[in-house]
């Protein structure tokens, strides 16, 4: 069944702007962040106006009210991706998910989660250090990326990664020889913010697994705009922000199966994490307040849960689908201006809707300005994925990425303008 587009337009006022010389705007980069609709918009000042309190800490109504709102939030985030209220941590983005895990990882070799022998040998369980390697890709984002880094230069493991191929996906030829038995943690994208490539994440995760490796996935780029099932996705941890799902920017999820999160200790320390504090010691909550120190951000908690029950109410596969669309068109109409080249697949299969492309003797940047003062949002540069483009031999590109409310017009709207640039830019 297709999307009713018009009616889902309805409800994202900014699409109905018109921007520099009265253009109508034509918002391509849901890949970098998503508009929000009203729904959204309503259920977040509905709480400000109504319950906004200090959740987890007064024992007034207003408190009770805001601890129901973002446990509510909560119960929900986890229905959307088939996991326990238990098993979700908010935080602040899907980079301060990914930092949470490669942190509380490097606190493990110090001690437990909560100072008990048994706490401390699950967590000691995790720990890496010299000898120890990580494996990531090439396609990753900076936030799946740098972290690990990090990491191996905190405890002394190796880090090792995937290469990709000229068509932009995940090059496995080495699968079974780069995970081995020193393999602590897999690090992978579900899919790529610049080619859209799609990796096997559940054979990745199988090989990973029977070496004893938990697997740790960006969920930033798929969890919008694809069915996502932590159970069947051979993750053991996922991560993933609001914003990018047409919710509030400022809070995102870390999902981690419930033995995982329990043996981890904490990254941020501080009020509402706290078991027993005393001048000597402290101990900690279990998860996930373990890890919510601090106020939590109740009234984007909420907004988050509202793009849930949309996106829902429209259907997840319906949106995949409503993008597959939209990229195979984008595919096709690019493949038609001569001097454009695709960074990534070039069909859409195992692929998503972020379309990264080149434009011969005509910079990224000078194509997106070109492109904006017609009207159209599209992203340039090296999308926080600068070993990728090295990799792929280009230093930067001009990325659009389709949402649930985009068009078939808008696509035609962005091969016209690939066209008005290089006639700009004496590129015919």
């Amino acid at each position: 069944m297709s999307l009713d587009v018009a009616a889902i337009r309805a409800d994202f006022p900014i699409l109905a702007r018109t921007v520099r010389s009265g253009n109508p705007l034509v918002y391509l980069d849901s890949g970098a962040t998503a508009q929000r609709p009203i729904q959204v918009l309503d259920a977040e000042r509905a709480y400000s106006l109504t319950s906004n309190a200090a959740a987890h800490r007064g024992t007034h109504l207003l408190g009770e009210e805001a601890t129901d709102a973002l446990e509510g939030a909560r119960a929900r985030v986890a229905a959307f991706i088939g996991a326990e209220p238990g098993e979700i941590v908010f935080t602040k983005s899907a980079t301060e998910g990914a930092n949470l895990l490669a942190y509380a990882i490097s606190n493990a070799a110090t001690g437990g989660p909560s100072g008990g022998p048994a706490a401390g040998t699950a967590a000691a369980a995790l720990a890496v250090g010299p000898g120890d390697e990580i494996v990531v890709t090439e396609l990753e984002h900076h936030a799946n990326l740098i972290p690990w880094q990090q990491l191996c230069q905190r405890t002394g493991a190796t880090l090792r990664w995937f290469g990709v191929t000229q068509d932009g996906r995940l090059d496995l030829s080495d699968l079974d020889t780069l995970i081995n038995d020193r393999t602590k943690i897999v690090a992978v994208t579900q899919q790529s913010n610049v080619t859209g490539a799609m990796p096997p994440v559940a054979r990745i995760a199988e090989v990973a697994h029977a070496r004893g490796a938990i697997v740790v996935a960006d969920g930033a780029q798929s969890v919008p705009h694809h069915p996502v099932d932590v159970r069947t996705s051979g993750a053991d941890a996922l991560f993933f922000s609001a914003h990018k799902m047409l919710g509030p920017t400022g809070i995102g999820v870390l999902w981690a199966r419930a033995d995982l999160l329990a043996a981890l200790p904490p990254f941020i320390t501080g009020g509402s994490m706290i078991e027993v504090v005393r001048m000597e010691g402290s101990t900690f909550l279990p998860p996930p307040e373990r890890f919510e120190a601090g106020v939590p951000p109740v009234a984007q908690a909420v907004g988050l849960a509202a793009a849930c029950d949309y996106l829902d109410a429209i259907g997840m596969a319906e949106i995949a689908e409503h993008e597959r669309m939209l990229t195979a068109r984008a595919l096709e109409a690019l493949s038609e201006i001569p001097g454009v080249r695709v960074v990534g697949p070039l069909t859409t299969q195992d692929r998503g809707g972020a379309i990264s492309f080149t434009v011969d003797q005509v910079h990224p940047h000078d194509v997106g300005q070109v492109l904006d003062e017609l009207g159209i949002a599209v992203r340039t540069g090296h999308h926080c994925v600068w070993p990728l483009h090295r990799s792929l031999g280009v230093q930067a590109t001009t990325r659009a990425s389709f949402y649930l409310y985009n068009t078939p017009g808008e696509v035609d709207a962005l091969a016209d303008g690939i066209r008005t640039a290089q006639k700009f830019f004496g590129a015919l």
